[in-house]
């Protein structure tokens, strides 16, 4: 798994517990093509090609178009990405643990450049609002 960057201005780390399998999880975090349907930040999302590591895909969150690179697919356990957009450059990760039948989602980023380094606190508190909101949904959609 590709470290996110300690040292970015901006980065945020957050954690919940989903009363249902790491398999079920792994199946609606990954899924790219579909974060439209239960993600509403998202206004579209598009994979160009299989879910395997060098793979890109393009969304479109909040407005912004980001253009993303898988780093790490690990089935059940992790997933990341790269993106860049306006001179930002982000590092996301997620890491799934299962227990009793419970995942627990552990969700890290940084965003480093020119605007998030003028911008950091709005930054920061834009990326553990929209973090937040992502865990919530997620857990809502897979404990349907």
């Amino acid at each position: 798994m590709k470290s996110i960057n300690n040292d970015a201005p901006v980065k945020c780390s957050k954690t919940i517990t989903i009363n249902a399998s790491s398999e079920k999880v792994w199946a609606v975090l990954t899924d790219i093509d579909k974060w439209t349907e239960w993600q509403t930040d998202i206004s579209s999302a598009k994979t160009n090609g299989e879910l395997q590591p060098n793979n890109t895909f393009q969304w479109k969150s909040g407005g912004v178009n980001i253009y993303s690179t898988l780093h790490t697919v690990e089935p059940y356990k992790f997933f990341g990405w790269t993106g860049k957009t306006f001179g930002l450059f982000a590092i996301h990760n997620w890491t799934l643990s299962e227990l009793n039948g419970q995942t627990q989602v552990d969700v890290e980023e940084s965003m480093e450049g020119f605007l998030a380094a003028l911008f950091k606190n709005m930054f920061n508190k834009n990326l553990e609002k929209g973090m937040e909101t992502w865990l919530n949904l997620l857990k809502q959609t897979c404990e349907k």
